[in-house]
């Protein structure tokens, strides 16, 4: 079964339009709760830390707050905002392997205690600040199918998982864990499977040689519906409950979900700004492109999933932001029916790794962010 995506109307679009400025960012905290809910639903033994990177929209934070969440940070950024809508640094996780010292003093201040990390450099860095964090050592795991692929700079070998484990507890930290990440918008549970055979490999392992594990973290990697594999994640997560029921009954299961929580909670609200013919192709030029919230097609290798309200034969059309530079084009190629100056246009499935890495440039102002509560 597919995941429900929130899409605006096009009269709750125009209601919006002409109470605000387009482009803006448009979330359903209903669709933000239902994803959050039908996780639990799925997979009832996890502990879900939101990973706040995807979007830390303040109102999903506080909604996913009010749930009864905890978070995935990354930075000290991250933790202070968190700190600022009163949530404790024991519902976080540091779960960036390599942090920084504000981030590290950021944790202390916090009250942070749990933590990632994948070499004995990361150790020492952690014992200055924390030292009696609980360490989560994070493996890499080498075949993904994911479209983001999370590997290639964190997580040890798996040949080097017991001894940093044993530097940690010399050091002092409390070694309790085991973590990793199958990389972004997976396409089945099969990477998880293959993962968890590993991780349960290094939890008895690990035993054998006084490492007592007591918790393991999945990561992220759940998938959000998507224009051209629109993948089954309830499947997904069914597929995992019943690894996690097989493999480890004997540990707490914690995850980081990000995408799978906002993507299909978003709307971005765009205008039509120009339109020309170029080399015989209708061109057309919206408010928002990927210096916004389509930024993820840069940084997340998002392809968005763009709509029209318009009715009438569709032919192909290329849509451009509103930059002066050439790589500002959003849709190389998108079949629509003619546009005119002021329609407008929706992405769904949007809210993931997209204003987050929104800029300025140019001059032009980040999208509005609006909470859609009906």
């Amino acid at each position: 079964m597919l995941m429900n995506s929130f899409k605006l109307t096009k009269e709750n679009a125009e209601m919006l339009a002409s109470q605000y400025a387009t482009p803006m960012e448009v979330i359903s905290i209903k669709h933000i709760e239902a994803n959050y809910k039908l996780l639990q639903e799925h997979i009832p033994r996890l502990k879900i830390y939101y990973a706040i990177k995807a979007n830390p929209a303040t109102c999903i934070l506080e909604k996913l707050r009010d749930l009864g969440s905890n978070f995935d940070v990354a930075s000290d950024g991250e933790i202070e905002k968190l700190e600022k809508l009163k949530i404790s640094g024991e519902r976080m996780i540091y779960a960036n392997p390599v942090k920084s010292q504000k981030g590290l003093e950021a944790a202390k201040k916090a009250g942070v205690k749990r933590m990632t990390f994948d070499s004995k450099t990361e150790v020492d860095k952690i014992v200055k600040y924390v030292p009696n964090a609980e360490v989560l050592v994070r493996v890499k795991i080498n075949q993904s199918d994911a479209v983001v692929n999370l590997n290639i700079k964190s997580g040890a070998d798996e040949t080097d998982i017991i001894e940093l484990l044993q530097y940690a507890k010399q050091k002092g930290l409390k070694a309790v864990g085991i973590c990793f990440h199958v990389g972004s918008q997976t396409h089945s549970a099969q990477v998880y499977l293959s993962a968890f055979k590993l991780v349960r490999g290094l939890i008895d392992k690990a035993r054998q040689n006084g490492i007592d594990i007591k918790y393991i973290d999945i990561g992220g990697g759940l998938p959000a519906p998507a224009l051209q594999n629109d993948v089954d994640a309830i499947k997904i997560m069914t597929d995992i409950n019943k690894c996690i029921e097989k493999y480890f009954a004997d540990v707490e299961v914690w995850a980081e979900p990000g995408r799978y929580i906002c993507a299909s909670a978003v709307n971005i609200l765009m205008s039509v700004i120009g339109k020309q013919q170029r080399s015989g192709r209708d061109w057309y030029y919206v408010d928002d492109g990927i210096y916004g919230c389509f930024s993820g097609k840069l940084f997340d290798h998002w392809d968005y999933d763009i709509r029209s309200f318009k009715n009438g034969e569709k032919t192909v059309a290329t849509l451009a932001g509103p930059s002066c530079d050439s790589l500002d084009i959003v849709k190389n190629e998108m079949y629509c029916s003619k546009l005119e100056m002021g329609d407008l246009l929706i992405a769904v499935n949007a809210g993931a790794y997209s204003r987050v890495s929104a800029t300025t440039f140019n001059g032009f102002s980040l999208p509005r962010t609006v909470v859609w509560k009906k």
